[in-house]
């Protein structure tokens, strides 16, 4: 099927909008310069901090690149290193434990573990719509409590869209039960690109897609026909757009994958050497205060990897989800061109996370994984990398040591608080409203609960102390506007995390971080040291006390209550 008829029927699950009537390609711009401005957040999942072009990585794309080059680029901002937390942290300006969801969408009996956005909380589309933007969703929600069924047969009978069985979680958190006028997506985390399971339009289960269906277009061109739709109001909108890709399942179309084909068969340690060089090149990083961590010792050396073809393959699926994703962000940007809604359009992009070091195959099917397709093909976890990644057959991941080149040049991946984990790549475009220069970098260090502040900020909507009847928090974000001249602006002074025992506490240029499975702490110096390479924690105890004290003092005054025990499957 054509790109033509998959944006037709993907508007029509979207809206119900039909053949929309296309305005003139030369469009004049909107009148008024200085109306509030439409507001567009994508986020990717578990992409790599060096994975686009215009962070140093390979990858092709270039329409990511193009907001990059003429908007702003920052070198430290950050997520709370897993999909759901940053989600709920993205949508309501708060620390994600503040928000309900401290770990994933299991409901726990204690406040900040509810597993869902909780009623004393409000999202950036309930504060927006206040304001009178009109308000819409497409992607991955993951930020609500998932529905289960009584045993695993009927779960996977559920997961292999072979039954239905209601509602994929309490309809009162679906995103048009949380400001957004439109919602097109997933309301679970995991899901098959080209079958999705949990899919909706607004509140009704999605029953059937087409043969050549792939989840990523539909997402983008849903995107499209809302910004149609909205651009024939005057008021202003706001867009979330949730981008499933590139989380495993490594699924993506032959003919992007053709294009990486080679682009990876050098192996692990010479991509990732590239990537770095092209970075420090590009002025993104400086090699005296960020130098590439040496590679773990006893790591196999890609020479002496029996899996090379297995491997390379795997990375380029990677690589071919992004693609495709910047291919449909190319065809979100033309829309705003041909509505004439581009120049006053705030784009965000940013990730949830790190890229992923996960073993997908291991988890096997049940929960949100299935074990056939709808037609009845056995699915395959490739643990022993008995299958070629791709196709929608196969669920693999890209594994550790490709996580480790996709968050090059920091150590750790998704899931730990080390900048691996934490510092996402973040693009700001908005050509009728940043006066720094195009194509420059910030240092203010940002995280996704500033959104709230800042769109606050851009709207005029004012954060409520109170909503439908509920006491709503303070928001825990500071504004971003004063980035957007390009004059120097420090953000935050101060920033916490906790996720299944990782956790840190940053203030200035210290940070005092320790992983999952050790709780120990170890002490950096970003300033001289933004990889993490030297610990500094036994040449200054006292910095590492004062640093606990303070990250103790968060977690007593935030909802956070770390508790041990394995971690579930990523989700």
């Amino acid at each position: 099927m054509t790109k033509t008829k998959l944006s037709l029927i993907a508007l029509a699950l979207a809206a119900g909008l039909g053949l929309l009537a296309l305005k003139s390609r030369n469009a004049p711009a909107k009148p008024n310069a200085a109306k509030r401005p439409n507001i567009i957040v994508i986020l990717a999942d578990d992409m790599g901090y060096s994975d686009m072009g215009c962070y140093g990585g390979e990858i092709h794309t270039p329409n990511l690149d193009y907001l990059a080059q003429n908007g702003l680029r920052y070198r430290q901002f950050y997520n709370t290193s897993r999909c759901c937390p940053t989600r709920a942290s993205l949508l309501t300006g708060l620390y994600n434990q503040q928000a309900g969801i401290g770990k994933m969408t299991e409901a726990e009996n204690q406040p900040g573990y509810q597993g869902h956005i909780t009623e004393n909380t409000v999202t950036l589309a309930e504060v927006l719509k206040t304001a009178g933007y009109q308000t819409g969703m497409t992607g991955k929600w993951h930020v609500s409590n998932t529905f289960t069924q009584k045993t695993p047969q009927e779960q996977l009978a559920w997961l292999n869209h072979q039954k239905e069985a209601g509602p994929f979680s309490p309809i009162e958190q679906y995103p048009t039960s949380r400001g957004f006028d439109k919602y097109f997506g997933t309301i679970w985390g995991v899901i098959d690109f080209f079958d999705p399971f949990s899919l909706v339009n607004g509140k009704e289960p999605v029953k059937s897609v087409p043969k050549d269906y792939y989840h990523t277009d539909a997402i983008n061109d849903t995107t499209v026909a809302y910004i149609r739709e909205f651009a024939k109001s005057d008021k202003p909108f706001f867009l979330y757009v949730a981008q499933n890709a590139p989380h495993w399942p490594l699924q993506a179309k032959p003919e992007d994958i053709e294009k990486y084909k080679d682009t990876y068969k050098s192996g692990w340690e010479a991509v990732r050497k590239a990537r770095y060089e092209r970075m420090v090149k590009m002025g993104l990083i400086d090699p005296k205060t960020t130098p590439l961590p040496e590679t773990p010792a006893g790591a196999v050396k890609w020479e002496d990897n029996p899996d090379r073809e297995w491997d390379a393959r795997a990375m380029a699926v990677h690589a071919a989800m992004i693609d495709r994703m910047d291919q449909g962000i190319g065809r979100i940007i033309q829309a705003l061109k041909q509505t004439g809604e581009l120049d006053n359009t705030l784009i965000l992009f940013l990730t949830d996370n790190g890229a992923s070091p996960e073993n997908c195959a291991k988890y096997g099917p049940g929960f949100d994984r299935p074990s056939e397709t709808r037609d009845g093909r056995k699915i395959v976890y490739a643990t022993e990398k008995q299958v070629m990644p791709g196709p929608q057959t196969s669920y693999a991941s890209i594994g550790a040591r490709w996580a480790s080149v996709a968050n090059t040049p920091y150590r750790y991946a998704k899931a730990e608080s080390f900048e691996g984990g934490i510092n996402t790549p973040m693009i700001a475009f908005w050509p009728g409203g940043i006066t720094a220069k195009k194509g420059s970098y910030s240092d203010h260090m940002g995280h996704v609960m500033d959104l709230m502040a800042t769109f606050c900020e851009l709207s005029s909507a004012k954060y409520p102390k109170q909503f439908k009847n509920n006491e709503i928090k303070p928001t825990t974000g500071t504004s971003l506007v004063t980035s957007f001249s390009g004059k120097p602006s420090k953000g935050h002074s101060e920033l916490f995390n906790e996720h299944f025992g990782a956790r840190y506490a940053r203030q200035g240029n210290w940070k005092l971080v320790s992983a999952a499975a050790d709780s120990t702490w170890q002490l950096y110096d970003l300033s001289t040291d933004h990889s993490e390479t030297q610990n500094l924690a036994a040449t200054h105890p006292e910095k590492v006390k004062y640093l606990a004290g303070l990250w103790h003092q968060w977690a007593n005054t935030h909802q956070v209550f770390p508790k041990p025990g394995k971690q579930g499957p990523s989700k």
